[in-house]
């Protein structure tokens, strides 16, 4: 399996994909280089080779059960070990961007992908505005050694589209109420109802790494799925990417769960006029409907306390969505509680003093 890295063709330095511009930039040399000119590239070329977990001393925590994988960097041919979901990262020597080519080929080839639209200098600006709003954060979980940590991720996700025939048919109500002199008189009226229609939904989305802390990737959505753009490799080079570890067929109950109760919504919410509606009775005739695998950007931090609970701070790479999960600093709380009870009593003896 082949790892790749983008060099640029005037010094030899990595390329990088550059989100505030579009392009790819060498670090080194500052040429910047268009997605056409990089598509016409060569890449440099590494290997890669699957070895038992646990045999590598300094690979990484993987899921029981999992193996480890370890590279040759195409740099300057250190061995790297990743598990086995990650489809890019950084050689951990000398700090080169590599992509791990069969992570994103074949069955695992995204159809879709939306690169990063905030670059890092901007996630850090807008990390650091965050966090100063949180005035009991410790200085650790923000200083210039964690903010290095920040890493932008893709993560996998299937995005489902459908097209169907809903039906559905209920009763409703309406209701008068009169009074004549002291008696007060109810009319309940009840109708059949039906509604019908061809609805489509787009861009339901479904997480496809079962090791990612769920609630961190899901509280940064939405993305706009129309800016999605045709996969390149090339958009992976500078960032960490993920390879889906679990299928569409997982999702397929959930989807149409998820579509029926949706389409029926739609419909129930065309009748109007009356005090209730109760559906009886719905039926959904599936037209047309697609998966899609495609890769979303997200800026990562996460900081392990002394206590040695992790917490997460997450960035949508696309819009600036933030969703994050703080450390409180123990000493500054108690700092604030001391102060306060110390103003509390004070006010009380003035109070009893005059009293």
């Amino acid at each position: 399996m082949s790892i790749l890295s983008y060099k640029c063709p005037n010094c030899g330095g990595e390329l990088v994909f550059e989100p505030d511009s579009g392009n790819y930039v060498c670090h080194f040399c500052r040429s910047v280089f268009t997605q056409q000119q990089l598509d016409e590239l060569t890449p440099k070329q590494g290997s890669e080779q699957k070895i038992p977990a646990g045999e590598a001393d300094d690979a990484p925590e993987t899921p029981e059960g999992a193996g480890a994988v370890v590279y040759n960097c195409p740099s300057c041919g250190a061995q790297i070990v990743t598990d086995e979901t990650t489809a890019a990262t950084f050689c951990y020597y000398c700090h080169n961007p590599v992509v791990l080519e069969g992570r994103v080929s074949g069955d695992f080839l995204p159809d879709k992908i939306i690169p990063f639209k905030i670059g890092r200098e901007s996630a850090v600006s807008k990390f650091l505005e965050y966090v100063s709003k949180k005035k009991f954060v410790p200085r650790a979980f923000f200083n210039e050694e964690q903010i290095e940590k920040m890493t932008g991720v893709y993560y996998p996700y299937w995005v489902y589209n459908s097209s169907m025939d809903s039906e559905i048919d209920g009763t409703a109500t309406r209701i008068r109420v009169w009074r004549v002199g002291d008696t007060e008189y109810t009319e309940t009226s009840r109708y059949e109802v039906a509604r019908g229609g061809r609805i489509s939904l787009d861009s339901i989305t479904r997480n496809a790494l079962r090791k990612t802390d769920r609630q961190l990737v899901e509280n940064v959505q939405p993305f706009d799925l129309s800016r999605t753009e045709k996969f390149s490799m090339g958009y992976l080079s500078g960032f960490v990417a993920e390879k889906r570890d679990m299928e569409k067929a997982e999702f397929s109950d959930s989807v149409h769960e998820e579509t029926r109760k949706y389409a029926a919504s739609l419909l129930k919410e065309t009748i109007k006029g009356y005090g209730t509606v109760h559906v009886d009775h719905e039926d959904n005739k599936m037209l047309e409907e697609q998966f899609s695998y495609v890769l979303l950007p997200v800026w990562v931090l996460t900081y392990r306390s002394r206590a040695g609970k992790i917490f997460y701070y997450a960035m949508n790479g696309q819009t600036g969505q933030i969703y994050g999960e703080l450390p409180l600093d123990g000493k500054k709380v108690g700092i604030l509680s001391s102060l306060i009870f110390l103003i509390v009593s004070v006010a009380a003896m003035i109070f009893g003093y005059f009293m």
